[in-house]
């Protein structure tokens, strides 16, 4: 027996085998092969599916924050402009207040200024009267001998009054 060249026998038995082994395989070992190669292929594309069912949502969630950091700078915007207005206010309010406070101030001194001078004046007039009745006495006193020398001394105190008015 030559190995080389091929038997009937040796051919047929041999297809036999290979088609028993084909029964068993298919029998037994193609279907949970199939079967895990199916599963493997379906947790594949359930993967893949994942995959981009998250890229799809890291997609929304970074405009969702974009959205959200634009609002957030818009308000913050509104919120610096609101300042610098209040701001704004603030000062005008406390300059009008200065102002008037500033005005109330010098109103108040330019009474005082002239309650003290009409004092002043009614001070003066008290003493210029005081003085006169004073230097009327001394004058009297000295010059009682004569009428007409007090009637001129008089004359000439009153006319240096008057003109001190």
């Amino acid at each position: 027996m030559d190995l080389i060249t091929p038997e009937f026998g040796l051919f047929f038995w041999q297809t036999i085998v290979f088609l028993i082994l084909i029964f068993l395989m298919a029998k037994f070992a193609w279907n949970p092969i199939l079967n895990s190669v199916r599963n493997r292929e379906e947790s594949i594309n359930n993967a893949l599916s994942s995959a981009e069912d998250a890229r799809k949502e890291m997609q929304n969630l970074k405009a969702d924050n974009e959205k959200l950091l634009q609002e957030a700078r818009a308000e913050r915007d509104a919120i610096l402009k609101e300042a610098r207005q209040l701001k704004e206010k603030v000062l005008a309010d406390a300059g009008e207040e200065a102002q008037k406070k500033a005005d109330k101030i010098v109103s108040q001194a330019k009474e005082s200024i002239e309650m003290e001078k009409r004092a002043a004046m009614a001070d003066i007039k008290n003493q210029v009267a005081s003085l006169s009745i004073e230097i009327a006495e001394k004058v009297v006193r000295k010059e009682l001998s004569s009428k007409e020398k007090q009637h001129q001394m008089i004359d000439d105190m009153l006319g240096d009054v008057t003109t001190l008015n």
